[in-house]
């Protein structure tokens, strides 16, 4: 079982508050935009991208940021990519 979570040990928001990265109950709008595109800046240069990416549409997570992708983006099918 660690090794499905193994890398997320090398991941840009280890050690961040999930709060960056998961809607609080409520929030809409510019202030819901505002933290996706916060918690989206920090997986841009993330070494571990495409593994959170692929671990979140594989795993159908329903919420949150992951990967970069923010729980509408991952409604949307995706086209298939290399894990990193």
């Amino acid at each position: 079982m660690l090794n499905v979570w193994q890398w997320q040990a090398d991941a840009a928001c280890q050690g961040m508050a999930s709060a960056v990265f998961f809607s609080p109950p409520g929030e809409h709008g510019h202030r819901r935009h505002r933290r996706e595109q916060r918690a989206i800046a920090v997986c841009q240069d993330c070494p571990v991208l495409n593994r959170c990416a692929a671990f979140a549409l594989n795993t159908r997570q329903l919420s949150g940021i992951w990967g970069g992708l923010t729980e509408r983006r991952r409604r949307i099918p995706q086209p298939a990519s290399r894990a990193a």
